[in-house]
């Protein structure tokens, strides 16, 4: 509670000079923010570039110093919850910087956001979108909802596009209407579905996930299946590893299940060696 105070604290809270949203064209998950609210976080005091168009006057140079990020994060809405699975490794390029990333952001006892892009970036925004929520809560007297949530955090990142931010996030969390899940990037792109995995590894995790997702699912088998899927993308993706940190997301708020290194989880799923390994006798070739 005390660093989330001290962080407030620094906070700038000045409202931008012009909104760039219409009150008048507000959406469902729109409807429970007042029109200060709405449009996100303000932007910084720091000064903007002397340019026409500040979405796109760094494009040209940016990619040729950018690293490559690589991650896995998943998220999936079954009967019983949602289910949040990620890895721990953070890396820049080919170096591995840490292999202890904490990738889900606890926002509040119901919501939880994941990293995806740049661990700084996310770190800071979802921590801010966490002041956002406690703001709400404060000034309504009402927890908010995940997609009100979303939406403030990509109303957020659209104030910033084109200035270099990194981030795949989702946002998973249990409010009146039930489990809800919602993918937002720094383009400010904001998707509502059921299943989703993001970063470098996120093709070899929705083959596992979608081979094996159910909806009436029990939760030791949710629980158990992002698990799976994100340890056969760490062991196809090498910017992906670490441990894999499972979460469960219920009416009553959420909770972390497990977190078991891959190594581990690679003798538990293969006990008899690697399972794309085979010896071949010499004579036989």
């Amino acid at each position: 509670p005390f660093e989330d105070m001290a962080f407030s604290g620094k906070m700038d809270l000045r409202c931008l000079s012009e909104d760039y949203y219409s009150p008048d064209v507000l959406s469902d998950d729109d409807a429970m923010l007042d029109s200060r609210e709405v449009g996100g976080a303000p932007m910084a005091s720091f000064p903007l570039p002397a340019v026409d168009d500040i979405d796109t006057f760094t494009s040209e140079v940016t990619n040729l110093v950018k690293p490559n990020h690589g991650t896995t994060t998943l998220g999936f809405i079954f009967e019983g919850g949602v289910i949040i699975a990620v890895d721990s490794r953070a890396s820049m390029g080919p170096y591995i910087s840490s292999q202890t990333v904490k990738k889900v952001i606890e926002i509040n006892p119901f919501l939880l956001g994941t990293m995806a892009g740049g661990a700084a970036d996310c770190q800071f925004w979802q921590r801010n979108l966490g002041v956002q929520c406690r703001l709400f809560e404060l000034k309504h007297k009402r927890r908010i909802t995940v997609g009100a949530a979303s939406k403030l955090l990509a109303n957020t990142l659209f104030s910033y596009r084109g200035m270099g931010l990194s981030m795949g996030t989702m946002v998973a969390g249990w409010d009146p209407d039930g489990p809800a899940l919602y993918y937002v990037d720094s383009e400010a792109q904001r998707i509502k579905g059921k299943r989703f995995s993001v970063g470098s590894g996120s093709l070899f995790a929705y083959g596992v996930l979608d081979t094996g997702y159910k909806w009436d699912m029990s939760v030791e088998e949710a629980c158990e299946l992002g698990r799976r899927a994100i340890y056969h993308a760490t062991f196809r993706d090498a910017y992906s590893g670490g441990t894999v940190s499972v979460y469960h997301v219920t009416e009553n708020g959420w909770r972390k299940v497990s977190g078991d290194d891959v190594g581990d989880l690679h003798y538990h799923y293969y006990p008899e060696g690697n399972p794309t390994t085979q010896v071949v006798d010499p004579l036989d070739v």
